[in-house]
């Protein structure tokens, strides 16, 4: 068996989550069986002890079919073998990983400062829960300089979602880091965008990682998923009771479809990401092009900090293009091989059409009128993907 102490993440990502050899048949199945279950039976009353007291030391101890068995075990472990993280929780979306991790680290009467950058559920969540619950939020461009004077005697958490919703704002996690250190904050980050894989905000500082395991884990788009991890102690005993009683359960079927993305998500992430660099490339001869939004692209703003900071990168990119509303509305309409849609992380290509009240909540945005389209680039031959742009622009130009 391989090392998984010196493996090198590839290899450690195909044995994590491992079932057992059986001690009689001295066997195991490769793909580890859903495991349904409600109700969990003890051999005595010695073995339901031991599982609470697992349970109360902040360990993995399961008494109730809630929790998940062995399936729900084995995607954790995956989860923080790609996050660098001790101990993972699973979430039966993005944004309830999102809720999560807000509502064990915070009480009422805290403030939080939030990217301005991040995904726009997350001012629902403020509007409805957050501040229903006396928490307090300001949102900001996340630079140390523009939160500094933010900060109030209360705030206790830094939310920030990098590269950003929408535009891909590339930001200084190891700067936030220390920002956070500074004024004894915790660093919470979604990391949707990166999965472990190509991007690993604990290593670079922050308290917690978020991830909606919907999209590039799955890969699929045929579950939904969100996990939360951390390092601390103390942080993962709070996200553990929490988690205990807001009841959260994901089905062992998800669970099974996400192992199997997970085992295929190097070589994925790294065909979307070629794909989705040729498409910039395609996308800048356009003479309607103004700006690629896409942290590996060259020209991205943030590009420096995406090659200092990243391993490696996805299918997500925008275009601001010089053409008016209508005939952007006409462009995506006409393309054949993007389905129009919110998500993004399966095979399959995908576009958005944003809406410009969206982008103006991004301090990043440079306040253009010029529409914004964002692409999901799949798996698909990226030559063909290229044809279906170029004929889709045609079409949205012509009188």
């Amino acid at each position: 068996m391989a090392d998984l102490k010196s493996s090198r993440l590839e290899t450690r990502l195909m044995h994590a989550g491992m079932a057992p050899f059986n001690p009689e048949t001295r066997s195991a199945p490769v793909a580890l069986p859903s495991m349904r279950t409600s109700t969990v039976r003890f051999a005595d009353l010695a073995a339901l002890d031991q599982a609470r007291r697992r349970q109360l030391q902040g360990e993995r101890g399961v008494t109730y079919g809630r929790a998940g068995m062995d399936t729900h075990a084995a995607l954790e472990d995956v989860v923080c073998c790609l996050e660098n993280a001790q101990r993972g929780f699973l979430a039966p979306s993005g944004l309830s990983a999102i809720t999560l991790a807000m509502l064990a680290l915070l009480n009422a009467e805290d403030h939080v400062l939030i990217a301005d950058c991040a995904y726009g559920p997350v001012r629902y969540l403020d509007k409805t829960v957050l501040q229903r619950m006396g928490i307090s939020t300001t949102y900001a461009r996340a630079t140390p300089g523009d939160l500094k004077p933010l900060v109030r005697e209360n705030t206790r958490m830094l939310y920030i979602e990098s590269p950003g919703s929408l535009l891909f704002e590339m930001l200084d996690i190891p700067a936030l880091a220390q920002f956070a250190r500074d004024h004894n904050l915790l660093l919470v980050t979604d990391n949707t965008w990166g999965s472990g894989y190509a991007y690993r905000p604990l290593d670079l500082g922050a308290d917690v990682s978020v991830i909606a395991g919907t999209k590039y884990i799955g890969g699929h788009s045929d579950l939904m998923l969100g996990a939360v991890v951390a390092n601390d102690d103390e942080i993962i005993q709070a996200l553990n009771v929490n988690h205990y009683a807001m009841g959260y359960s994901v089905s062992a079927d998800d669970a099974w479809l996400a192992l199997r993305g997970a085992r295929t998500l190097p070589i994925r992430l790294r065909e979307h990401a070629q794909n989705a660099l040729r498409i910039c490339a395609h996308l800048a001869d356009w003479s309607q092009t103004v700006q690629i939004y896409h942290p590996a692209w060259p020209q991205d703003a943030g590009h420096a900090l995406w090659q200092r900071d990243c391993t490696g990168s996805n299918g997500m990119l925008a275009v601001e293009l010089a053409i008016t509303e209508a005939q952007s509305r006409r462009f995506v309409d006409a393309l054949t091989l993007f389905g129009i849609g919110f998500s993004w992380g399966g095979f399959e290509s995908l576009v958005q059409w944003v809406e410009l009240p969206a982008l103006k909540v991004h301090s990043y945005w440079p306040g253009r009128s010029n529409p914004i389209v964002r692409l999901h680039i799949g798996l698909e031959d990226p030559a063909d993907l290229i044809a279906d742009l170029d004929q889709a622009l045609y079409c949205a130009l012509k009188t």
